[in-house]
């Protein structure tokens, strides 16, 4: 099929790419909320202690609230706060009051709030992915964590009918989630290193609108630690798949939340007392991202406290440009509200001169790598010891996160059961076919290629 590229997007006067064609009708028809403008207004107003009558809100004076304490592992004192906290360290407490100084007040963040978060936190995170991050010019938004992030992304972008592009192993519990409003994935070829920018190319200029439908415009790619793989993409990559994002006008969805949980990295300097000098120098080890390449606007970056802090927090923020931060805003306000204040209050005052700061954070984020660099170094050791020599499996070191992904050779034990194995051994794998996206004739070239995703090959195989 003759290669058909997209025409170069419409710019502004002021040079910013226009990417609203990129919205679904859902995202275009959907009404702003009209009481989060009066929000908006009285936020705006100078008066310290204004009366509002308009949104039903409670008084502050009657929230059953004094004060909230957090104790917390210290980070300034231990080179290692992760394991000094896990051996009874050292802590430091941590407050949010209601009427005393502190980051965010209890009378202001058990308020309604609007879309994007507290001011507060939000500010707060917005520094925090300046500094680390230093997008082009993108507005940060809180979530309830990235699942929830991701699925109003799916909506914002999502037509009946659409197809979205993602590594052909993906974790299922997104990739389920635009399936019920008629949009399908199109899974693009892997190797340990990632996505093959070559292979995604490929798919787009194979693509026939005739038969298939309008072209991919979404790609959605989890770049360090990839659930399941573990792969990381490189910088190399990076930079190819972005040029093949500008190239064919497609949206990344950047679902990065084992980012900070990248093994074999750099050594920072833990003794440094300069707090600039140790922040510069951790985030020296950290890979350029997707947010940091976007001069278009083009990527929506996901972050989370998940994976560093704790699941249940249910907190996470998405970087992207204003118009797409309004559009997500929207929504919000007229579906899940912003994030709930206890998690919001904590964060902000974690990252405050009344917490651990920035660099206490990081430092956190450092320790927490080596951690989890010494859990990995002992699985892998024990597998190559004791299952490799078998040669029934292998296995491929991650860069990054909390997956290793392990090859079973079944040729060589075809009786091998995940059944059996889970009620004899009391040991739980889980199988490849989960992950596997449905394959298509258009992707998939080989005569004798059998799909991991026919569990009946793995049925077969069950006494």
């Amino acid at each position: 099929m003759e290669e058909q590229q997209i025409d170069d997007n419409v710019t502004s006067n002021n040079g910013v790419i226009d990417l609203s064609h990129h919205l679904s009708d859902e995202a275009r028809n959907r009404l702003a909320n009209p009481l989060k403008d009066i929000m908006r207004v009285t936020s705006e107003c100078p008066v310290t202690d204004i009366i509002t009558m308009a949104n039903g809100d409670p008084h502050h004076s009657l929230y059953p609230f004094q004060q909230i304490m957090y104790e917390v592992p210290s980070v300034q004192d231990p080179s290692e706060p992760v394991t000094s906290w896990n051996n009874s360290g050292r802590t430091q407490i941590i407050h949010s009051y209601r009427d005393q100084e502190c980051a965010l007040p209890i009378r202001n963040a058990f308020q309604y709030a609007r879309a994007a978060g507290l001011v507060q936190c939000k500010d707060a995170l917005t520094d925090f992915t300046n500094l680390m991050f230093a997008p082009p010019d993108h507005h940060v938004m809180l979530t309830l964590g990235n699942s929830d992030g991701l699925t109003k992304i799916f909506r914002l972008f999502g037509q009946r009918g659409d197809h979205f592009l993602t590594d052909e192993f993906s974790f299922p519990g997104m990739t389920n989630c635009p399936l019920p409003y008629g949009v399908k994935w199109v899974g693009v070829k892997m190797d340990s290193g990632g996505i093959i920018p070559e292979e995604l190319e490929k798919v787009l200029i194979r693509w026939d609108e005739a038969k298939l439908g309008r072209r991919p415009r979404l790609l959605y790619l989890v770049p360090v630690g990839q659930n399941p793989t573990g792969s990381t993409l490189s910088v190399n990559r990076r930079k190819k798949i972005y040029a093949i994002a500008q190239t064919w006008d497609l949206i990344i969805v950047e679902d990065d939340p084992y980012y900070f949980l990248r093994y074999d990295a750099p050594q920072t300097n833990c003794a440094s007392a300069d707090p600039d000098e140790f922040i510069e120098n951790f985030r020296s080890t950290l890979i350029p991202t997707f947010l940091s390449m976007d001069v278009d606007g083009r990527v929506l970056r996901l972050d989370t406290f998940s994976k560093v802090l704790a699941p249940g927090m249910r907190l996470g923020w998405i970087t992207s440009n204003k118009l797409f931060h309004l559009k997500l805003g929207e929504y919000t306000d007229s579906s899940t509200q912003p994030p709930h204040a206890f998690g919001q209050m904590f964060v902000t005052e974690m990252l405050s001169e009344h917490g651990w700061k920035i660099e206490g954070f990081c430092r956190w984020l450092r320790s927490l790598r080596l951690e989890y660099q010494n859990r990995l170094d002992f699985l892998l050791d024990v597998f190559q010891r004791e299952v490799e020599p078998t040669g029934y499996a292998s296995v491929n070191r991650p860069e990054a996160g909390m997956f290793v992904w392990i090859e079973v050779f079944f040729e060589k034990h075809p009786r091998f059961l995940f059944e059996r194995l889970m009620n004899t051994q009391g040991v739980v794998f889980m199988p490849a076919s989960t992950f596997a996206i449905p394959e298509n004739a258009l992707w998939v070239e080989s005569d004798g290629h059998v799909p991991l995703s026919d569990v009946s090959v793995m049925n077969s195989a069950v006494l």
